[in-house]
């Protein structure tokens, strides 16, 4: 409340200075000549700390004219930003109405009211706004900016294709990772209706587009794995990870799920092996415990994740390790147990404690002021991290 209130003196006082400059423009003015009543109802509105009846004076009171323009376009926003999203709409199409705009300013009230349509989720009569104001070659890379917004919104994949190809052309930036993922989205629609040629040559283009796409690699290789062809989709996969090894716990799983389709699990204890070697923390410990429980039995699997945990201990293998032990007999489990206390404390050690309630900034200590958002004291302790013994 008290923020709206202080964006409204300005209003106030632009209102009445324009009133003023009205009246001294007119000819012969009597010297007892009273200001216009309105703005001195919108005053005592605001005075009493009554905002929306205020707006609504000084709305009355501006005529829509050369020197008010500016001041609805920004009772307008005011109002989208506070989410009284129709009566920026009032506001906006007032303006558009108005035959005494030039064409700048009817192309910047159709940008303003095709952003309140959005803000209410009117998309279709936001896409004719904006592509009203495309036409008029104003304002065109905000026009086709939230043209690419509605049809990301309404999954219309090949207008996004051909608003960014727009937006390039305009822009000189290229959009080849947006446009790959609209490839890919058509991919995906085609193999749910049974094209399957047509998801190929979707994921093609995508390749085309962005060669580091990794969603079409990802995609390419389940698409082979669906059909049978589960060497060619661990090529693909092994390929994937390699592009982008942040990738690797997402297409890890199917990694295995294929190796076990061909029955080849040498090779696939040989590539867990090598991952958790060099990736650790990606899911091939837990893949490995399986497969040595297949293979050696559970005391085999213990030890190697017994090894894991000192090297690189996570809650993850902490829970499967405790699984795995629950079926020793009392006398190992006791000694087991003893032997994740360690373990444990690591974890707690490494784990941040406080947090900025504002940024989400983490830390070990508590910072009075927030190292990250500079705020003050909205730092505090973590839930669930209980003071150490």
């Amino acid at each position: 409340m008290q923020e709206l209130l202080l964006l409204l003196l300005p209003v106030a006082a632009a209102s009445g200075w324009l009133a003023a400059r009205r009246s001294a423009r007119k000819e012969k003015v009597p010297q007892g000549c009273e200001t216009n009543p309105v703005y001195f109802r919108g005053l005592n509105h605001l005075l009493n700390e009554e905002p929306d009846k205020a707006i609504d004076a000084f709305v009355e009171m501006l005529e829509v004219d050369s020197d008010t323009v500016e001041t609805h376009l920004a009772l307008g926003n005011l109002f989208r930003r506070r989410g009284e999203v129709e009566r920026a709409i009032r506001i906006h199409q007032n303006l558009i109405a108005r035959p005494a705009l030039t064409r700048e300013q009817r192309a910047q009230a159709l940008l303003e009211l095709g952003q309140d349509y959005m803000r209410a989720g009117l998309y279709d009569r936001a896409e004719n706004l904006f592509r009203e104001l495309k036409e008029t070659k104003l304002h065109v890379k905000q026009a086709l900016s939230n043209l690419l917004v509605i049809y990301e919104k309404e999954r219309d994949w090949k207008a996004c294709l051909d608003v960014a190809d727009e937006l390039e052309s305009i822009t000189g930036s290229k959009m080849m990772l947006q446009k790959s993922h609209y490839y890919c989205e058509l991919a995906l629609a085609a193999r749910v209706q049974g094209r399957g040629a047509d998801a190929l040559g979707y994921l093609k283009k995508a390749l085309s587009t962005y060669r580091g796409c990794v969603r079409a690699n990802h995609l390419q290789a389940q698409f082979a794995s669906a059909q049978g062809d589960y060497r060619g989709a661990i090529k693909i996969l092994r390929q994937t990870a390699e592009q982008d090894a942040d990738y690797l716990p997402e297409v890890l799983p199917e990694i295995v799920s294929n190796f076990r389709h061909l029955g080849d699990l040498q090779e696939l204890k040989t590539l867990l092996g090598e991952i958790v070697g060099q990736r650790p923390g990606t899911g091939a410990e837990l893949a490995m415990v399986d497969l040595l429980i297949e293979q050696q039995g559970e005391a085999a699997a213990a030890d190697f994740l017994a090894d894991q945990l000192a090297r690189e201990p996570s809650l993850a293998l902490l829970l499967r390790s405790i699984e795995l032990n629950a079926r020793m007999p009392d006398a190992q489990s006791v000694k087991f147990l003893e032997g994740l206390r360690p373990h444990i404390r690591r974890l707690l050690d490494q784990r941040p404690i406080y947090q900025c309630n504002n940024c989400g900034f983490a830390a070990k200590t508590l910072h009075w002021q927030c190292p990250s958002c500079r705020r003050w004291s909205t730092i505090k302790r973590r839930p669930a991290c209980e003071t150490e013994p």
